[in-house]
């Protein structure tokens, strides 16, 4: 996958998928909010990943992991002898 630059085509197609959902505002908004609880100067980025990272994946919209998990099943059988 990483040879053939599938891999980098994936993550480009997942990052445009979150976009287009509105995932990615999302998550910005649930940082912004937990900062504003927390207080600026009380948070740190590794506890902001801690705590928003489960939300996050949570959230993934079940139509953009299934779009991956197609693609990949779909570069596996083509890559196959």
């Amino acid at each position: 996958m990483v040879e053939s630059g599938e891999k980098e085509n994936l993550m480009e197609l997942v990052r445009d998928r979150l976009v287009e959902c509105g995932w990615k505002d999302e998550m910005r908004i649930a940082c912004r909010e937990h900062v504003k609880k927390k207080g600026r100067k009380d948070v740190t980025v590794d506890e902001l990943i801690r705590v928003i990272t489960p939300k996050g994946r949570a959230s993934v919209p079940d139509s953009v992991k299934e779009e991956l998990l197609n693609r990949i099943q779909n570069f596996i059988v083509s890559a196959a002898p």
